[in-house]
């Protein structure tokens, strides 16, 4: 029996769930299972996917696997309650120490989600009266986190330093925190961190990094873009705090902040996601821990990443001469392929599918109008013949667009 009201703003949903139709913006899940290397099952469908932020190849890892298998044996499956109760286990303080020691920061603070960090963390850093400045493309939990924070939010055009001076010199905010991704998730650039920093000590600012796209890809030993800037170790500032996710380069899952051995107590204290939030299983720990020490002798896998990069962006440029799609500059596994329209993008990605290759077309709000794309992911686990069938199916699904809808049945 419907009890809604004529008037009741229930009755909205059919029609706003019809205008994401309408603008090609409805999202829809897939059941997935892995197979071997970069292939999936998607729906039941074999695929070879260019979509997982697994960056390495160690979500499948045998040492990662064995050490999740045998924590699981000696720890059980769940942490049973928040960090501050009774589930900051001896794997998960192991991890931390792990962590800050890997990252060469003071100190690390594990969590069990890398969205919540952002959106908590930063409220904990930061509340009504202070100052917030963020780059334009940051990501969605960092996003979220500066609107919680109540702070005054400034957003900067993406990037640029100049733009960023100016509102803080501007401000009036006694306390000020710049926000920025470290490698940009949708369009795979880098900031300039070292620019940041000192921006940060001009204006008596704190600089917050979200690295979830950085850590294991880049810098020495895959130590992230923070050690890439050189500014780990001895030369790293108590003005940073360093934020990545372990759910991506790292194969397992969690997300964590380091820095400081003040600024870390602090958020240990405060930050809400942390102490009213079930902690992470004692079991991610210990794969983590294993994910670390791959991770610092992976250099042959950053090669072989490297390689593949290298291999996709030299394979279309032919392409691009023909068309008026854009290959965003990215030396990072993050490559956007920008096709601009919404249709076009799904087409694509459709046509792709139909081959066996699944790439996701990425489209507004995720990106801003006009931009719609295939974001794709490569990895180590890519083979040379994987990304050279990804360049031949995008080649002749260029000639049979450009040839018309009755080309595809020919």
């Amino acid at each position: 029996m419907n009890t809604l009201s004529p008037t009741s703003w229930l009755q909205a949903l059919p029609r706003q769930l019809a205008a994401l139709d309408a603008q090609q913006l409805r999202r829809t899940r897939r059941t997935v299972a892995p197979q071997q290397g970069a292939h999936i099952t998607v729906n039941g469908q074999p695929m070879l996917q260019f979509c997982s932020n697994d960056y390495l190849g160690l979500a499948l890892h045998p040492a990662l696997i064995e050490a999740a298998r045998d924590a699981a044996l000696h720890f059980g499956v769940g942490a049973g309650g928040s960090p501050m109760v009774s589930g900051h286990s001896t794997a998960n303080a192991a991890l931390e120490h792990d962590l800050a020691q890997f990252l060469q920061l003071p100190r690390a603070l594990y969590f069990y989600a890398g969205f919540a960090t952002n959106a908590s963390v930063i409220p904990a850093l930061v509340g009504a009266g202070d100052g917030i400045f963020s780059d334009a493309l940051n990501h969605a939990s960092l996003i979220d986190g500066c609107r919680l924070s109540r702070a005054s939010i400034q957003r900067y055009p993406h990037g640029d330093l100049a733009a960023l001076e100016a509102l803080l010199a501007a401000s009036p905010c006694a306390r000020k925190l710049v926000v920025s991704d470290a490698v940009f998730s949708m369009d795979g650039d880098v900031a300039d961190i070292p620019g940041l920093l000192a921006l940060c000590e001009r204006h008596d600012a704190l600089l917050m990094l979200d690295d979830a796209h950085g850590l294991g890809i880049r810098g020495p030993q895959g130590r992230g873009s923070l050690a890439a800037a050189g500014l780990t170790g001895a030369h790293a500032s108590p003005r940073v705090l360093y934020m990545t996710t372990l759910s991506k380069a790292a194969g397992a899952a969690g997300g964590l902040v380091a820095g400081s051995e003040d600024l870390i107590e602090w958020l240990l204290q405060t930050t809400r996601s942390y102490t009213f939030a079930t902690a992470a299983p004692a079991l991610l720990a210990r794969a983590l821990q294993a994910s670390l020490r791959v991770i610092a002798d992976g250099d042959a896998l950053r090669a072989q990443l490297q390689a593949r990069i290298q291999q996709l962006r030299t394979g279309l440029q032919p392409l691009l001469a023909r068309t008026g799609w854009r290959l965003l500059p990215s030396d990072t596994p993050i490559q956007a392929l920008v096709i601009g329209d919404n249709g076009a993008a799904l087409a694509l990605m459709e046509g792709l599918r139909q081959r066996g290759l699944w790439v996701p077309a990425i489209r507004p709000p995720t990106v801003p109008t006009g931009t719609a794309r295939l974001r794709i992911a490569l990895s180590a686990a890519h083979t040379a013949a994987d990304v050279a069938a990804l360049v031949d199916a995008l080649e002749v699904l260029e000639v049979l667009a450009d040839r018309g809808p009755a080309a595809e049945a020919q």
